[in-house]
């Protein structure tokens, strides 16, 4: 059985790695030509809908494919073919096979991938730091081992590193030496990235550095110190030169939303050799939180917006983890589709809901994943048939209030609550604000996708695709 799993899982490598290196060379009409070919073998309508859909894009040259041509083209061959082997294979094929038998074998379909912060310690002060004030300590390395054969064991093959910041654990490059079929993303300031790193990650070829950026230099100095935006455009220049895949993750606050969805700002990500951007919007928690920081309704919306414009015209991948709900079909906390495993080995549902009910260091994964209050979690997602509204602490907050004052046992770090208790209110009134933006939102996504109107007033729920 060992020697079928080898051989099937070779002749996938080989077919995949194959088809990729035919998409970076081929010729736009050859590719076409190949979806007609496509086309007269046997399938199921659904896939000749799929093969149809991508003869669109080749046909009008959709950014889609010139991102899929700059990943095959301007990585350096070792990088890209643990993309190919760890992120395509490991987790997209083969890994979506185990975690199907892992749902038949014990009942527990597993999440798509881990989010771990390895320490808490962090060489920067940014203000309104979602982890600023948890205890600054480190998990200790064995456990980081263990969990990444669990996480395996499971079929789950990504994972997302944060902080604190990652890179003041030296010890960290062992770990994705040995877990050499796993992929990891590593949210970084990148303040500590120097030549002899970026090596190391070319040596590696299974890490990807998603550097952290608040906007341009005045908006990024403003918030990391004076320099920090120069230092990392040098890292960009670096990390582009080597052939290594990056991303930018940016934080979206009531004071930078008209840079972050300026056209400057994506094309100077471009040209730095930014392959995927990553939005995160600033929730009051960590170190002084302030509520005046949160981007209002109308800046949220905006966002969505130029999001949808960015994906149709720019060469370059886009996540908004609010605004992605109708990708994701709601919600993703609690193991649904991600988790964090924070310092101390708390696992919290979300990176951004800082309360919990288990540790590592004291169970298993599964048994975490598994738990009371993760299922309580999953048993209400979504929590909206609006995914534009799918966040149980901004969008529903008395969903949130319920698991983090009733079904979690603890708060992961001191001044938690306050979130759930003395910004309760405020928070209400915020989610109400939004609710009447997204309920409009939602109904003319429906509408462009039904030609059947709805009645005036009638209440939606209808759930689009993407």
């Amino acid at each position: 059985m060992d020697f079928y799993r080898r051989t099937k899982r070779y002749s996938i490598e080989k077919f995949t790695t194959s088809a990729f290196s035919l998409l970076a060379n081929a010729s736009t009409e050859n590719l076409i030509r190949l979806t007609h070919l496509a086309e007269k073998i046997p399938q199921k309508e659904p896939y000749r809908e799929k093969i149809q859909w991508i003869r669109t894009l080749f046909q009008t040259n959709h950014p889609g494919l010139a991102i899929a041509r700059r990943v095959l083209s301007e990585t350096h061959p070792h990088h890209r073919k643990k993309i190919i082997s760890n992120f395509i294979i490991n987790q997209l094929l083969v890994g979506t096979n185990r975690r199907k038998a892992f749902d038949a074998e014990r009942g527990f379909y597993p999440p798509d991938a881990m989010l771990i912060s390895p320490t808490m310690r962090c060489n920067l002060n940014c203000y309104g730091c979602y982890s600023g004030i948890y205890p600054q300590e480190d998990l200790p390395y064995e456990v980081l081992d263990r969990l990444m054969g669990e996480c395996k064991e499971m079929g789950i093959h990504l994972v997302l590193v944060t902080g604190g910041e990652p890179f003041l654990r030296e010890d960290l490059f062992d770990l994705f030496e040995k877990h050499g079929d796993m992929m990891f993303q590593i949210y970084t300031n990148a303040t500590l990235i120097d030549e002899t790193m970026i090596d190391q990650f070319v040596a590696l070829g299974n890490v990807v550095p998603a550097i952290s950026l608040e906007g341009l230099e005045e908006e990024t100095d403003a918030r990391r110190g004076k320099g920090i935006f120069s230092r990392i455009q040098k890292v960009m220049d670096g990390l582009r030169k080597a052939g290594i895949f990056f991303a930018v993750s940016t934080t979206q606050t009531s004071q930078n939303t008209d840079v972050l969805t300026s056209d400057a700002f994506i094309d100077f990500l471009v040209e730095k050799g930014c392959l995927l951007l990553w939005n995160f919007h600033y929730v009051p928690i960590g170190r002084k939180p302030d509520l005046s920081l949160m981007a209002t309704p109308e800046q949220r919306n905006r966002m969505r917006e130029r999001f949808a414009y960015f994906r149709a015209t720019k060469p370059m991948l886009f996540v908004d983890f609010w605004n992605d709900g109708c990708l994701t079909q709601g919600c993703i906390a609690a193991g649904r589709k991600y988790f964090h495993v924070n310092a101390q080995g708390d696992v919290e549902p979300c990176v951004f809901c800082h309360f919990a009910s288990d540790n590592v260091k004291e169970k298993s994964l599964m048994e975490a994943l598994n738990s009371p209050l993760f299922r309580e979690i999953r048993s209400h997602q979504p929590f909206s048939e609006n995914y534009f509204r799918s966040c149980p602490l901004i969008d529903h907050p008395e969903a949130g209030r319920k698991f983090a004052l009733r079904h979690a046992k603890y708060f992961t770090h001191e001044g938690a609550e306050q979130l759930f208790t003395e910004f309760a209110q405020a928070i209400d009134r915020y989610a109400k604000a939004y609710e009447e933006i997204a309920e409009a939102a939602w109904k003319k996504k429906i509408e462009s996708q039904n030609p059947q109107r709805f009645p005036e007033g009638k209440k939606l729920v209808g759930r689009p695709g993407s």
